[in-house]
């Protein structure tokens, strides 16, 4: 008898080491969330508890020199993790579509979904205060799992701190747990298209 593992789903995680950069990026994301007021109108509007960029600024890299060189941190990694994944690229790379800050206050979360249109999808952590939340993969079967009986392992907490960056391929669903820190959780996300 022979039981095989069949289509693994890669989950990427590493560290950006630079510290002065995490420290930019923490001050910038706080100057963004006082002076994005559209970003600030959608979050309202849209109940997320605190702010994210995600509507409002499409420009990041141009706009500020610490998200252009997170930038040049991302696509490497991102290169790492295509290879990983063996995504046949023809040659091509993938680029990055979409960048957005997110500050997440005590007793905020995002429920559970996927990145539409992108190939991967990855967030890089800036402030990450001791219970502010792990971010939550699930098993892609679920779904299709109808009449299974409950198993272990449906879904797997990513714990973050500072400087972590992670990369799942973008229809993998996932969502960010409850904040119970009292201070803010501040990332970045990101998704990248072929």
């Amino acid at each position: 008898m022979a039981v095989r593992s069949l289509f693994p789903t890669q989950f990427y995680e590493d560290t950006i080491a630079d510290i002065a950069l995490v420290e930019e990026l923490e001050a910038s994301v706080r100057a963004l969330a006082q002076d994005d007021t559209a970003g600030r109108r959608w979050s309202k509007a849209h109940g997320y508890r605190g702010y994210t960029s995600y509507a409002s600024l499409n420009d990041l890299p141009l706009r500020d020199p610490a998200f252009a060189d997170l930038k040049r941190h991302l696509d490497r990694h991102v290169a790492r993790y295509a290879e990983a994944c063996g995504f046949a690229l023809g040659g091509r790379k993938l680029k990055l579509d979409s960048l957005w800050v997110n500050l997440l206050k005590p007793g905020g979360a995002h429920s559970g979904h996927i990145h539409p249109h992108s190939v991967v999808s990855g967030t890089m952590y800036v402030a990450v205060p001791p219970g502010s939340g792990a971010l939550r993969l699930e098993d892609p079967r679920l779904g299709l799992m109808m009449a299974a009986p409950p198993r272990e392992g449906s879904f797997f907490h990513a714990e973050p701190a500072a400087g972590t960056i992670f990369l799942w391929e973008s229809w993998l669903r996932h969502e960010v747990m409850p904040n119970t820190a009292k201070a803010d959780r501040i990332s970045v996300s990101f998704n990248y298209r072929w």
